[in-house]
């Protein structure tokens, strides 16, 4: 991908026609060719992968390659996004316990233009359909969604607490902002989490540099724009270090008003 392109573009200069056009059209007419995974939690009104399905005798999302446009885009003629970015599921069945984290989530697919993202976007299942202890990630590609990776072991994550019934709005807002660069610092950002569970729904943005106070700060000022939050908020940042050590996620964390 050229440099000057990909530095120039950012999702609040994505064409607004082009954004209506793939958000409203692509569960009808989905884009490029994307393998999903046999647990992508696949949208269930998705009429195209069904319909495509049941000619193959196979279930909506087994090994099943999904044509997500009737009229294939050329590369040249796609918006390119900065990175590719890589969705993930997972889901725990409540009383389950899962003994090795990154072997329970699934790969769904790779993004690389906004064309790729809402032709993938548009086959998921929105964040109030999904079943409690689900999490969906979204991650730069060559990233792993876990603690211990190695651009992710000296970063944390900035976090909010979410109502029920707000999840889908916000994730889609947080996914936007991320993959078009509205955070602006450099490679900092590692990726998101959406984290469904019984009383509430938690969102966190990943960065690699725990210690960057003024980055940090940047990254929790834009999440709170981006998703155009009260200024009362209450965020929350947990270094990933400290998630290793006390196994937790969300417990423990610094509080900041």
């Amino acid at each position: 991908m050229d440099t000057a392109q990909s530095a120039a573009w950012s999702s609040s200069k994505i064409p607004n026609q082009l954004i209506d056009n793939y958000n409203s059209a692509s569960s009808k007419r989905p884009n490029a060719n994307i393998s999903l995974s046999p647990m992508t939690p696949l949208f269930a009104s998705s009429t195209t992968t069904h319909h495509l399905s049941s000619k193959l005798g196979k279930s909506p999302a087994e090994t099943l390659t999904v044509k997500l446009l009737d009229q294939q885009i050329p590369e040249d003629q796609k918006h390119p996004l900065h990175y590719t970015w890589v969705f993930w599921f997972m889901h725990r069945p409540p009383g389950a316990k899962i003994t090795n984290y990154e072997s329970g989530m699934k790969k769904i697919a790779s993004v690389s233009s906004i064309e790729d993202y809402w032709a993938v976007y548009s086959h998921l299942k929105r964040p109030k359909d999904l079943p409690n202890i689900s999490d969906y990630h979204l991650f730069k590609q060559g990233v792993r969604p876990v603690w211990e990776d190695t651009m992710n072991v000296n970063g944390g994550k900035w976090i909010v607490r979410l109502k029920k019934g707000l999840a889908s709005r916000y994730w889609e807002s947080l996914v936007m902002a991320i993959i078009g660069d509205q955070f602006d610092v450099g490679q900092e950002i590692c990726g998101a989490v959406l984290s469904i569970r019984n009383s509430e729904d938690i969102l966190s943005v990943w960065n690699q540099s725990a210690h960057e106070g003024r980055t940090n700060l940047k990254i929790r000022d834009t999440m709170k724009k981006v998703l155009n939050l009260p200024a009362d908020t209450i965020m929350e940042y947990k270094t990933h270090n400290d998630s290793l050590n006390d196994h937790s996620s969300f417990r423990n964390t610094d509080i900041f008003r």
